[in-house]
């Protein structure tokens, strides 16, 4: 194996000094010509610049976190997808840490980050007090959640639960329930208050027998669905929280032999790709999961260039997608 090259070989192969070397790679001025000798010899050399030391130099490491709840559900890939081409596009790197809805892993993770020494954090975990994340030196941006100070993206789940309980109600269901997200996540609480406007919205009476809170994982939807069957009185119409659940809900009515949509009409929300392979399909108020991503990311980096603006709140859209396990009319 060759040895690699350092920048004493670039600055040889180029005819410059290393200090010159040093500015180019961290971005001094230089001549165009001087600048264009020191990336032809890099690249003749196969030259990889130490990151560790030009963040030293630079009070940067290039380098940003994104903490997320639950990398196993489909949600959240897309969302870190969207942040890493963000970063990617401006050649930083993204350590991606998984906090299993856990507050203790939330924290641990926040910690090492800040060993890291990362220049900026996406936060999506829904347990960690916001004012813990804003005594962070570094700019925070958050994801579905909101603390007075820091920029913040979110989808309008409230809307998002209103449509879905609107369309239930229009396809002819009278006995809604919800099963709902942890209470400890913000935007599980949207999605109840929607859920609950909707309801009034029509004039139907809200009964919290009619209520099952879920984890946002699929055997605490099976779990819901089969409480909510047994009432005396089961519900002719179902909004789940997260996609998730709403499959664990159909495997439930599946397993008792209910029909859906003609028994019990289904609807999740998040719009994962497991909802167009289920059968029947499932509707689902479909958020913008890339976008949420990569605009909490285009966020961050404003504020490591300096935007010293007020805090942002960007509200994206949900939209709700009718398929056949709610559609009746």
């Amino acid at each position: 194996m060759l040895p690699m090259a350092t920048i004493r070989d670039v600055a040889k192969l180029a005819g410059v000094s290393v200090s010159t070397v040093s500015r180019v790679l961290n971005g001094g001025v230089v001549s165009p010509d001087t600048e264009a000798r020191v990336n032809a010899a890099m690249k003749t050399l196969n030259y990889r610049p130490n990151r560790l030391a030009q963040g030293l130099v630079r009070q940067k490491t290039m380098i940003i976190g994104l903490i997320i709840p639950d990398i196993t559900n489909p949600f959240f890939p897309a969302v870190a997808r969207g942040v890493e081409d963000a970063a990617g596009a401006r050649e930083y790197g993204v350590l991606l840490c998984n906090a299993d809805w856990d507050e203790a892993k939330e924290r641990f993770y926040l910690r090492r980050l800040e060993e890291q020494r990362v220049d900026g954090l996406v936060f999506a975990g829904p347990k960690l007090s916001t004012s813990v994340l804003a005594e962070l030196p570094v700019p925070v941006v958050l994801i579905d959640r909101s603390y007075e100070g820091m920029d913040t993206v979110w989808t309008d789940n409230f809307d998002g639960a209103r449509q879905a309980v609107s369309h239930l109600v229009s396809q002819g269901c009278s006995r809604i329930a919800h099963i709902a997200g942890p209470d400890s996540s913000p935007s599980a609480r949207e999605r109840l208050k929607g859920y609950q406007h909707a309801l009034r919205e029509c004039g139907r009476e809200e009964d919290w027998v009619y209520i099952q809170e879920g984890d946002f994982r699929e055997q605490s939807g099976y779990r819901a669905m089969k409480t909510l069957l047994a009432l005396r009185r089961p519900p002719d119409g179902v909004f789940a929280a997260n996609d998730l659940m709403a499959v664990g809900a159909l495997r439930a009515l599946e397993e008792a032999g209910v029909r859906v949509p003609g028994e019990v009409a289904l609807i999740g929300f998040d719009g994962i790709a497991l909802t167009e392979a289920t059968r029947p399909r499932l509707s689902t108020v479909v958020q913008p999961a890339y976008e949420l991503g990569r605009r909490a990311a285009e966020l961050l980096f404003r504020r490591l260039e300096g935007d010293a603006s007020p805090p942002e709140e960007v509200l994206l859209a949900a939209e709700l997608a009718v398929r056949e396990s709610s559609r009746r009319r």
